[in-house]
């Protein structure tokens, strides 16, 4: 990451932030596909902390990286994934100041994306929303985003990307790049130039493929952005539209056991490979050399056992129109309206044996006649259980071959939650500029219709071509059942006013508030069977309204001599409940009505008060040497926090592929206090030197109760130690999960002339992998490296032609990445570090 002349303290006008009048505008140069003018910048009128990083900077750590990838070298933000360009969403995971990711606010030039939960239900990821290449800058509030951000999730603050606007000449870019297990992305763009009063657009596309680096499986799709801009006297008219199509093949997480203190563990729990590749294409060999006739996997693996593939199947619709009127010469009337349509599957397709504890609720017809002892336990279909009297082992075992050939005679199934969201909605603001103050005043209301589906097919024997990665199971089959359906109607309003006052010439004042609502709705039009989903009887259905009708901001910059600034900021946030239905921590999942009746009743949202204070500066010494750097402070409080304790417990991972249920509580809160201190220094043209530094420390303040029926289950009390004692987990004093306290960025950026090298490292402190802290993961320092050589201009007919070489992970370093955290004590999943991989792009501009 170059960071050029400006650097870090160079100043991001208020008019850059999402929900503040109209996007961010990039200058024309912005969209070429390399300028070496583009650098991090943090906002130097603004009286929080935020960081810019630019288009070019984006597009050196790996043409093509996602938006949220982009962001791992800003100073406090934790960003990680099994694949290099960030882009796979089932293992990626976001930290930012000790909040987790779907604790955020995410925007693309001011559209909301939602909470970027894996199963989402209202909204998408940045990576789907535009085309990496077409990104003109991401900003991140680390402490707590403005006001006006159309958010319902953003405790912990916002990631907000924008799009580039169209070139005022005409020019066509292009770039190609290959590499590591078979890469291949192709990006094209063409700009038309002025049109005509004021008008312009672009078009462009992008095709990419990669291969998984331990299994046969192939990262794919589409992706196509058009924008037009027509910008005259009376205001600017801007349409956009982005299409996405992609699969994923997923990498699955490793199960991890620590037993406790003096405690053991079987053979089968120690079992930990580095990686679980899936068996995807060898049909055969999974199912004749790797499960038994009866579709069980091996004991001896336990929870660590092989799917034969899983993949995330995603297709996405967005688009937007915005009309930026300038009604006075001081005044801007900003509205959008906007529309998101997304469907999409996650299918996984593995044992039989150990998914029997669903299927045979649905498809063994002497299933409601069976004692509840005789019904198949998980990865032991056709083994009569021990306790059983009802039937002998020969009439277990004919059973378990029933199921098989009613499941398509391989000993497999395959789970999908299949999903529908379509969302609408419309933003709009008011900025007016009287005398020294600048009063800003606007509202976001959006309507989301979402539905999930959880269903479940046959894998043929005698047609293994029905059952792979790339195909949609609905769509060459019909479901063996669909054990249940969620549909949840959501509307959200936000409302917003804002007063920036410049009250001297180096104080400024900026205070306001905004109101949070949302009536959500949840049914299920389609129940689970009974027995299917550990012991539900059914899920529960019914309607949930909050309101938070004040939710203050206060802060102030105060220039001390044009090169030093000092500010402050204090804000409240709320994270609206997830009205997600298949699964995850939302209020709609718990396992009984009871459960959700009394959520509704006594629960509270998660809040937050956030509080920063920093320093920047800005200097230039002679020689052309330069130095910018700031240092922020923050602390937060964080209220009702709100866990979701499995009652039945299931998900992804290991043997709980059939799913299960939880009780959503409230647990207490959590202090956090951190330091962020970042500089840049410059040597000229030649040489510049990056680092960051953070340190988190966010201890949970309470104890919880793991036997919580009601709302609460936060306790006064600090038992300390590790061991659940009379159900209390001791948390209280324990460092959150998954965020390390420790993180150090470094780049360094050497440019020759024609010539540039830059290297990243990137240091990652220990992670805590349970709530009790009983179990963590070492440290680990990643490396990467980027060669690129530049043809002069004017040596070519064309504007600009680059070769560029990434490499990235550069010593191969093992470790785990991506934490999957659910258990107080003992056990986590995590994720492999990718191994090396190298790029090679050549990119053109004519």
């Amino acid at each position: 990451m170059g960071i050029a002349p400006q650097a870090i303290a160079h100043e991001v006008e208020g008019d850059a932030v999402a929900g503040e009048g109209a996007a961010a505008e990039a200058p024309a140069e912005a969209g070429d596909l390399v300028d070496t003018n583009t650098i991090i910048v943090t906002g130097a009128k603004t009286t929080r902390s935020a960081t810019a990083i630019q288009q070019a900077e984006i597009q050196k750590i790996l043409p093509g990286v996602s938006p949220l990838k982009a962001i791992q070298t800003l100073p406090g933000v934790l960003y990680i994934t099994a694949d290099p360009w960030g882009n796979n969403e089932q293992n990626a995971q976001t930290f930012v100041h000790g909040f987790a990711g779907n604790q955020l606010g995410y925007t693309m030039d001011g559209i909301p994306l939602g909470d970027q939960s894996y199963g989402n239900y209202n909204g998408l990821s940045p990576q789907r929303a535009v085309i990496s290449e077409n990104v003109a800058r991401v900003i991140v509030a680390t402490g707590a985003g403005d006001l006006a951000t159309p958010s319902n999730s953003n405790l912990g603050g916002t990631v907000e990307t924008f799009s580039t606007d169209p070139l005022a000449q005409f020019g066509i870019q292009a770039a190609q790049t290959v590499g590591s297990y078979d890469a291949s992305r192709t990006y094209l763009r063409i700009d038309s130039g002025d049109l005509g009063g004021g008008s312009s657009a672009y078009v462009s596309g992008v095709r990419q493929r990669a291969r998984a680096w331990d299994f046969n499986g192939i990262q794919k799709g589409w992706q196509a952005n058009a924008k037009f801009v027509r910008d005259g006297d009376a205001g600017k008219f801007t349409a956009y539209f982005d299409y996405n199509d992609m699969v994923q093949p997923n990498e699955d997480a490793t199960v991890f056991f620590k037993p406790s203190a003096g405690g053991t563990a079987t053979a089968a729990q120690l079992y930990t490979p580095y990686t679980k590749p899936f068996f995807y294409p060898d049909f055969n060999g999974y199912r004749t050399g790797y499960l038994n006739a009866l579709g069980n996997s091996p004991a001896a693996e336990g929870s660590n056992y092989r799917n034969y593939y899983s993949d995330a199947q995603r297709t996405d619709y967005l688009g937007y129109l915005r009309y930026d009127a300038r009604l006075a010469d001081k005044v801007t009337w900003s509205n959008t309206a906007y529309y998101h349509h997304n469907d999409g599957a996650g299918v996984v397709a593995g044992p039989l044996g150990q998914s029997i504890t669903t299927a045979q609720a649905y498809l063994d017809p002497a299933y409601g006649s069976l004692p509840a002892n005789c019904r198949f336990s998980g990865n032991n279909n056709g083994t009569k259980p021990a306790a059983c009297t009802a039937l002998t082992a020969a009439q277990a075992a004919a059973a378990g071959a029933a199921l098989v050939q009613a499941t398509g005679g391989s000993g497999l199934i395959t789970r999908t939650t299949e999903y529908r969201i379509d969302r609408v909605g419309v933003i709009s603001s008011v900025s007016a500029e009287l005398g020294n103050h600048k009063i800003e005043l606007g509202g976001w209301f959006e309507h989301n219709s979402t539905t999930q589906w959880r269903r479940w097919y046959a894998v043929p024997v005698a047609s293994p071509d029905l059952s792979t990665p790339y195909i949609r199971p609905g769509n060459v089959m019909a479901p063996l059942f669909t054990q249940y359906q969620g549909e949840a109607r959501i509307k959200q309003l936000q409302l917003h006013i804002q007063d920036t006052w410049q009250a001297t010439e180096r104080l400024l004042l900026q205070g306001g508030f905004k109101t949070s609502s949302q009536w959500a709705s949840g049914r299920f039009p389609v129940q689970p069977k009974v027995g299917s989903l550990g012991g539900t009887t059914a899920l529960p259905q019914g309607d949930i309204d909050t309101h938070n009708w004040f939710l203050p901001a206060f802060g102030a910059t105060y220039d001390f001599n044009g090169r030093e600034q000092f500010y402050f900021n204090v804000q409240k946030n709320l994270r609206q409940y997830q009205a997600y239905l298949a699964g995850g921590g939302g209020p709609w999942f718990t396992g009984s009505q009871a459960a959700f009746d009394a959520f509704a009743r006594e629960g509270k949202p998660e809040t937050s008060w956030t509080y920063e204070v920093g320093l920047r500066t800005n200097r230039q010494f002679g020689g052309g040497v330069a130095l910018q750097a700031q240092m922020n402070y923050y602390h937060v409080d964080f209220s009702n926090r709100l866990l979701a304790i499995p009652t039945n417990p299931g998900g992804i991972a290991g043997s709980g592929i059939t799913g299960g249920t939880s009780t959503l509580v409230n647990v207490g809160s959590v202090k956090t206090d951190g330091v962020d201190a970042a500089l840049t220094l410059r040597f000229g043209n030649t040489f510049s030197f990056y680092n960051a530094v953070s340190y988190n420390l966010s201890k949970y303040q309470n104890d919880y109760t793991s036997t919580a029926l009601g709302i609460g289950a936060g306790v006064d009390s600090c038992i300390g130690g590790f061991l659940v004692t009379g159900g209390v987990v001791p948390t209280c004093g324990k460092q959150l999960p998954g965020t390390p306290k420790w993180m150090n960025k470094t780049v360094a950026t050497l440019n020759l002339g024609p010539i540039e090298v830059q290297g990243i490292g990137d240091y990652v402190g220990r992670r805590f992998a349970t709530f009790t802290n009983d179990a963590s993961v070492a440290s680990y320092f990643l490396t990467s490296l980027r060669i690129a050589a530049r043809v002069p201009e004017g040596s070519l007919p064309l504007r600009k032609v680059e070769l560029a070489l990434n490499v990235t992970n550069l010593t191969d370093k093992q470790g785990v990445s991506t934490l999957s955290i659910g258990s107080a004590t003992n056990s986590y999943s995590a994720y492999p570090i990718p191994p090396r991989q190298w790029f090679l792009t050549l990119s053109a501009a004519y």
